[in-house]
């Protein structure tokens, strides 16, 4: 009877040590998820940064948007490898954001559920169209014609108007809020600081400030262009990121506004990386 009782006892103990080795087996693979998807959320801006520098500087490119880096992307050798592995990393920001919302529900955070569920709905979106894109069948219709096709559906709805309004009001306020935050550095808080030394968090902070700064100015122009759709009533005043980033070439600035923007958003994609390394997940 001792002998039946110890071998349960041991049974419970393995069981248990499964269990937890398990765990930690699944918080490790999505840690990895994350961090690849960092890497290829990097990897785009990168392209997006560069391809505006060259359309500041008067050479001609298509779009400035994600479409565009894929196109630059799928005319290199090995540019369908590439694209896969983009895919794979866009899927595996889904599901990191995804494990994210889950954990949220269990602490009965809406505000936090909602993001995280929206960003995950948001990156496996981005992992098909780039999956297409590397079958070939293309990655669906620009930036821009998404934004005016957006804006033409909601203004023919009962109170669209109202609706586009509150949308532009608050995509500028969301990067408004972004623009905010990296000054106020507080992206670091999300990072392992701890685990750099003095020059490569100095180096990581330019990254964050500049690059943030960057992609909220980017996102305030873009609310401010579907605000002034709604006020015309008029969706070919939406822009997408390619419309909205060639319109800082139309200011007063010039040329060199764009530029600025575009640099920064090259500093985003450095950025992205250090998370990929640095993050804590």
């Amino acid at each position: 009877m001792a002998f039946a009782h110890a071998r349960r006892g041991g049974r419970a103990r393995r069981g248990r040590r499964y269990r937890l080795l398990s765990g930690s087996s699944r918080r490790d693979a999505l840690k990895a998820a994350g961090r690849a998807g960092f890497v290829a959320r990097g990897v785009v801006y990168v392209l997006i940064g560069v391809l505006a520098v060259a359309v500041a500087r008067g050479r001609q490119y298509g779009e400035m948007d994600r479409q565009g880096a894929l196109r630059q992307i799928a005319g290199h050798p090995f540019g369908a490898l590439l694209l896969w592995a983009l895919a794979v990393g866009f899927g595996c920001m889904a599901l990191w954001r995804a494990s994210l919302a889950a954990g949220d529900r269990g602490r009965k955070k809406a505000g936090g559920l909602l993001l995280n569920a929206g960003r995950a709905v948001f990156y496996a979106s981005v992992c098909w169209g780039t999956a297409a894109y590397a079958t070939g069948n293309g990655g669906g219709a620009s930036s821009d014609a998404k934004s005016q096709d957006w804006t033409a559906s909601a203004l023919k709805l009962p109170g669209g108007r109202a609706l586009v309004a509150v949308a532009g009001v608050v995509l500028a306020g969301v990067g408004v809020g972004i623009v905010v935050r990296a000054l106020q550095r507080r992206f670091l808080r999300k990072l392992d600081t701890a685990a750099m030394n003095r020059c490569t968090r100095e180096v990581v902070t330019a990254l964050g400030v500049g690059g943030n700064v960057s992609r909220g100015t980017l996102f305030t122009a873009a609310g401010i262009f579907v605000l002034i759709a709604a006020i015309d009533f008029d969706p070919r005043q939406a822009k997408g990121m390619d419309a909205t980033l060639r319109s800082f070439a139309d200011t007063p600035a010039g040329p060199w506004l764009l530029v600025l923007v575009a640099a920064g958003l090259v500093l985003f994609g450095g950025f992205s990386f250090a998370c990929a390394r640095w993050r804590k997940l």
